[in-house]
């Protein structure tokens, strides 16, 4: 693996060794961290955790909750255990070498109370231009958007919940890849400015949820009078605010 860094997230409180190059947790992992909203005595799962950026920054926001991330590059899962007890999360928070292809009954694992992912953002070869070695695992599903979302429906139990982060015009194929598993469908866009398009959405649907879909109050990450992100963003990366789901 190349050089580590070791960063700080939630205003310092987690340690994150990462690797310098390759995937590195951002405000993707930030925000779904901050869109987990499982309950004291729940059991919630990660797919594709990487080093661990959005399971320990999301275990640390619910200490009344357990947490397993599942990684299929045994050099990241190797580091997210190293930050699992960098920041003393041991006894709720574990991760199993798994590959989200070979489908969650593989893991042996009974169902879980939520499950949340960050997938990769593009499944097709020819929508990136060259990338990296150790950037390609992160960015490319090999085994495309249906294979997260038949993941993460088959992680959780009925009433469970899903979570996930991505691509804004992705939305209608993960609305069309969820609706045979799950309702109860609600939609946070995510702008950079108020006056641009979504670049990003947070998705959370209740598998065999039956309520209609809601669409709610975007986030807007920047204002144009400068300033890196606007005071309710810099409030959620610091962990002192979250991105609440309405009933």
């Amino acid at each position: 693996m190349d050089a580590i860094t070791e960063d700080g997230l939630l205003d310092g409180r987690i340690r994150l060794r990462q690797p310098a190059r390759g995937y590195r947790a951002g405000l993707d992992a930030a925000l779904l961290a901050a869109a987990c909203d499982a309950g004291p005595g729940q059991r919630v799962i990660e797919a594709g955790c990487g080093a661990g950026g959005a399971l320990l920054a999301a275990a640390t926001r619910r200490p009344g909750a357990s947490f397993t991330g599942v990684e299929r590059d045994p050099r990241a899962a190797a580091l997210a255990r190293e930050n699992i007890a960098l920041n003393r999360l041991g006894e709720r928070v574990t991760v199993v070498e798994g590959d989200v292809a070979l489908r969650f009954a593989g893991l042996e694992l009974p169902p879980f109370d939520a499950a949340m992912a960050n997938p990769p953002f593009f499944d097709d070869p020819g929508a990136l231009r060259g990338p990296a070695p150790e950037r390609r695992g992160a960015w490319m599903a090999d085994d495309g958007l249906e294979a997260w979302i038949g993941f993460l429906s088959k992680a959780v139990r009925e009433g469970g919940s899903i979570t996930i982060v991505h691509r804004a015009d992705r939305l209608g194929d993960i609305l069309a890849l969820l609706a045979p598993k799950a309702g109860s469908i609600q939609i946070r866009p995510i702008h950079p400015f108020a006056d641009e398009p979504a670049k990003r959405v947070l998705v959370r649907a209740i598998k065999t949820g039956k309520a209609p879909l809601q669409l709610l109050p975007p986030l807007v990450l920047h204002d144009r009078n400068g300033g890196k992100h606007r005071p309710e963003v810099e409030a959620i990366l610091r962990g002192e605010a979250a991105l609440p789901w309405r009933p």
